[in-house]
């Protein structure tokens, strides 16, 4: 047998490196630019330029433990802030990606219904935003075959983010689908046409191997994929009461759903320092300032007030100032949570309805694709 012809996918994404590094480029400079004007002109800590047109917004969790307090004033209270705006919402619950970097995820299916338990409790309507499930939505990662073709091996080598991934991985050996991930997080964002993307900074590589991806397909084939623009979120970084990245599997995170008095208990436990005159210093004495800044954003006050009024008080009043102000502001979406939680049919039916209308939009997509490339 003949042995097949290189496919020319590898060559002609490495041919068109380096227009894809200048509009890389482009990218970083627009996104600057966003950030410069919504400081100006918006003080939602997203910024896009939203006010005009259809917009389709893609975000997601993984279902990987609950949402805590930096999901919340990181990204959750945006997507209600967003969605109120009339903004189109599409939420993926990747429970596929959940084994990018560990060898199985555990209880996944009670994990994605405890992720909509928050999205709820926390305001989000489910009659006008899709949440769905990667492994209930086949069409979706069908797409990643064409995509993989569009990229590199070198070129998700050089990925600064799945470097870090893989530097943090919980396995002994690289998966396939961790090298892939950007390319399946591509697949996420296009099945839907999603315009705008909500990403850090240091998720801004990924989000430029979904734009060449997109423009490659367009380049090859036909013009069907937009290439979706960042939504930079100047939210504040909430550290763990531990003073490292606040994480779900680091232990050093207050969960939406703990009660008060494990809320109490941990933020007792928070690190902060010897000094007892307190003030917002984040570079110098990152615990007290992440307290004043947490304590704050649930008061919706500056951290400099906070600290001017705890003065001399020390790392025991702040403490307790932040778990006053922390419980106070979580009452209602504790409540609402429990509530919800009494029946998790509601939460099971809100996947499924998700779901439904996910795999119509992803169908479409595939059968758009298949024709722009002459297969069945």
């Amino acid at each position: 047998m003949t042995a097949p012809a290189p496919a020319p996918a590898e060559t002609g994404a490495v041919r068109a490196a380096d227009r894809d590094t200048a509009a890389a480029e482009s990218t970083k400079e627009s996104a600057q630019e966003s950030v410069q004007e919504g400081t100006r002109e918006s003080a939602n800590p997203l910024i896009a330029t939203t006010a005009e047109g259809h917009h389709r917004i893609l975000t997601g969790d993984r279902p990987t433990g609950p949402l805590h307090l930096g999901h919340y004033f990181g990204t959750l209270r945006n997507r209600v802030e967003l969605q109120s705006r009339g903004l189109e919402l599409m939420i993926v619950i990747p429970d596929y990606q959940a084994i990018t970097d560990r060898d199985r995820a555990d209880h996944p299916a009670e994990h994605a219904e405890n992720l909509v338990l928050d999205y709820l409790a926390a305001g989000v309507d489910p009659e006008r935003a899709t949440i769905f499930t990667h492994s209930a939505v086949p069409a979706l990662n069908q797409l990643m075959l064409p995509f993989l073709s569009l990229v590199s091996v070198a070129e998700l080598s050089r990925n600064p983010t799945v470097k870090d991934e893989i530097a943090h991985s919980r396995q002994s050996a690289v998966s396939g689908l961790m090298f892939t991930y950007p390319v399946h997080q591509a697949a996420d964002i296009l099945f839907c046409k999603a315009d705008l993307v909500p990403v850090g900074q240091d998720q801004l590589p990924h989000l430029e191997v979904t734009r060449t991806i997109a423009r490659r397909f367009n380049d090859r084939y036909t013009a069907l994929f937009p290439e979706p623009q960042a939504l930079l979120s100047r939210a504040p970084l909430l550290l763990g009461t531990d003073g490292g990245k606040m994480s779900k599997s680091r232990g050093n995170a207050i969960a939406l759903g703990a009660d008060e008095d494990e809320t109490a208990r941990l933020l007792r436990g928070a690190v902060t320092d010897p000094d007892r005159h307190i003030d917002y210093d984040p570079v110098n004495r990152p615990g007290v300032s992440n307290l004043l800044l947490l304590t704050a954003l649930c008061q919706d006050r500056d951290p400099r007030a906070v600290a001017e009024e705890i003065g001399n008080g020390g790392a025991a009043l702040l403490k307790r100032t932040a778990t006053e102000a922390v419980n106070e502001y979580l009452r209602p979406l504790r409540a609402r949570r429990a509530e919800l939680a009494a029946d998790r049919t509601v939460l099971r039916e809100v996947l499924r309805t998700g779901n439904a209308r996910a795999n119509a939009v992803a169908d479409r997509t595939l059968g758009e694709v298949r024709a722009a490339m002459g297969t069945f």
